[in-house]
């Protein structure tokens, strides 16, 4: 059966490299285009629940436009969904930046006095054309801390984790204003180039069975779950029991969940952290 998390094709026409795979009205080539926003959901219909998050630069593909949304699929990831029309551009300036910092806030001017424009979270691309003493001017106008930012992926996923400590938990959520466990996991992964999937059932498919001793980097899932091993003792998740992004034992975690769920641990699978992805 076809994900449709992953078809880039809605009731009404669908990209032209699935011609005689999925059957459609109309097809077409798509056409590129940038996340324009800082975050935008992305829904399973107009108005419709939200599936997962997409960031500020992120590069999509859209396919139709249908009052004032527009349907996309994600250049990084390839998830489909809508966002809102006025939250995409056409103006695609060379992307040299990514947002390293957990959020940074865009200011007006080269001065962190002058007002913020927006905030931006971890993973957002960034366009950057010069440098103003300790700030980066954006194309898209506005200046951000460089001691936010990197031109380099980051080398190891877990410590990028770590620097979202505390930030809320969102189900679908991809920001440092909420994420939830598979957003955790795609956003370190990123981070260091590795190619990752957006739900932690694509991720749990992604990656190879490990049944050697856990190790730091390794991905631990359960139903519907997944957490990130930052040693053979301890692990780091976004979770709904404690509606946050902490590090807890990995037994601890374990036990609880095999209480409240029992049956639904699914393994250990183990990530190649060589950096083969997109960055930035």
């Amino acid at each position: 059966m076809t994900d449709r998390r992953l078809t880039p094709a809605t009731d009404r026409i669908a990209l032209e490299s699935l011609r005689g795979v999925v059957e459609r009205p109309a097809y077409t080539p798509g056409r590129p285009a940038r996340l324009s926003a800082p975050l935008a959901d992305l829904c399973r219909a107009p108005d419709g629940a939200r599936d997962r998050q997409t960031n500020f630069g992120a590069d999509l593909t859209v396919l139709e436009e249908r009052n004032s949304w527009a349907f996309v699929q994600a250049v990084a990831d390839g998830y489909c969904g809508w966002v809102r029309s006025d939250a995409i551009t056409q103006n695609l300036p060379p992307v040299t930046h990514r947002v390293s910092a957990p959020a940074t806030h865009v200011y007006a001017e080269a001065d962190i006095k002058s007002p913020d424009l927006m905030l931006l979270s971890m993973g957002a691309r960034l366009s950057v054309v010069a440098t103003q003493g300790r700030l980066a001017r954006l194309a898209q106008g506005g200046f951000v801390p460089l001691e936010h930012i990197s031109q380099t992926p980051e080398t190891d996923p877990a410590e990028v984790a770590e620097r979202m400590l505390g930030t809320p938990y969102l189900w679908g959520g991809n920001s440092r204003s909420g994420i939830d466990c598979s957003g955790l996991v795609q956003g370190a992964l990123l981070a260091c180039a590795i190619p990752c999937p957006g739900d932690s059932d694509m991720q749990e498919n992604a990656f190879p069975v490990s049944d050697a001793p856990i190790r730091r980097g390794d991905l631990l899932f359960w139903k519907g779950h997944v957490a990130m091993a930052l040693d053979d003792q301890r692990m780091i998740h976004a979770n709904g029991n404690s509606m946050s992004v902490l590090i807890e034992p990995i037994a601890v975690a374990r036990e609880r969940i095999e209480a409240e769920y029992p049956g639904t641990f699914r393994g250990v699978r183990r990530p190649d952290l060589i950096p083969t992805g997109q960055f930035p």
